[in-house]
C-alpha cells in the first residue's frame, strides 16, 4: 500500500538576533510559504516572553545576544517549549558549543554559513521536531487510552460487586451506556465510579 504525503503546515519561526544585518539574512532565506509567520526579536528576555505567549515551531538563536550568549536561552527553551531549536554560533567556538548542547537536543551550527546550508539546517530541524511532535501526540493518546481501560475495569468490577453483574454484562452495560448517551466509555465509567463509591 503506497502511503500519500500530508499535506504541510507552514512552519512558525521566532527569529533571536541582535544584528540587523544577520535578522534580514535569516529572514530572507526562510522567505516561502513554508515558514509563516517569522516573528523576531533582539534579546533573550523578548523571546521568553513571546514564546510563554505564543508557540513556535522553530526558534533560531544568532549567537551572542545582547543580554545574554544565547546558550542557556536555548536549553531554557528545549525544557519548556515543544518547538525545534537551532542555535548558530562562531566556527571557533562551535565544537565547545555543540557539546555543551547536544543532550538537550539542540542542534548547533558553526557560522559563517550559506543560505544552502542554513536552509537545510531549518529543515531538519523542523523534521526532528514534527517527528518528535508525531511521538507525543501518539504516547499522550496511549497514555489516555490505558486510563479508559483502568476507569472501564473499576467500574465492571463495581457493577460485579454491588448488582452482582457477570464480567460480560458488565462491559455491555457500560458499552450501551456510552452509545445511548453519546458518551466514552470512560466518562460512563467515571459515573458509576462516582455513584457506588461515594
Amino acid at each position: 500500500m503506497r502511503r500519500t504525503t500530508p499535506e504541510k503546515s507552514p512552519q512558525s519561526v521566532l527569529i533571536v538576533c541582535s544584528n540587523d544585518k544577520s535578522t534580514d539574512f535569516i529572514r530572507s532565506t526562510l522567505n516561502s510559504s513554508d515558514y509563516i509567520p517569522i516573528e523576531t526579536t533582539a534579546n533573550a528576555g523578548e523571546a521568553k516572553r513571546r514564546l510563554s505567549e505564543k508557540d513556535f515551531d522553530v526558534v533560531i538563536i544568532n549567537t551572542p545576544l545582547k543580554d545574554e550568549f544565547g546558550v542557556d536561552l536555548a536549553i531554557d527553551i528545549n525544557e519548556k517549549y515543544y518547538c525545534g531549536t537551532m542555535l548558530l554560533v562562531k566556527n571557533d567556538i562551535y565544537e565547545q558549543i555543540a557539546y555543551k548542547t547536544e543532550d538537550f537536543g539542540i542542534f548547533c551550527v558553526s557560522k559563517p554559513i550559506t543560505k544552502e546550508f542554513f536552509l537545510r539546517a531549518v529543515r531538519l530541524v523542523s523534521a526532528t521536531r514534527n517527528r518528535i511532535k508525531s511521538i507525543e501526540i501518539k504516547t499522550e493518546n496511549l497514555k489516555e487510552k490505558m486510563n479508559e481501560i483502568r476507569l472501564v475495569n473499576r467500574a465492571k468490577l463495581l457493577l460485579i460487586e454491588k448488582l452482582s453483574m457477570t464480567e460480560k454484562d458488565a462491559h455491555r452495560h457500560i458499552e450501551k451506556q456510552a452509545m445511548d448517551l453519546c458518551l466514552k466509555k470512560s466518562e460512563i465509567a467515571k459515573r458509576i465510579i462516582i455513584t457506588y463509591e461515594s
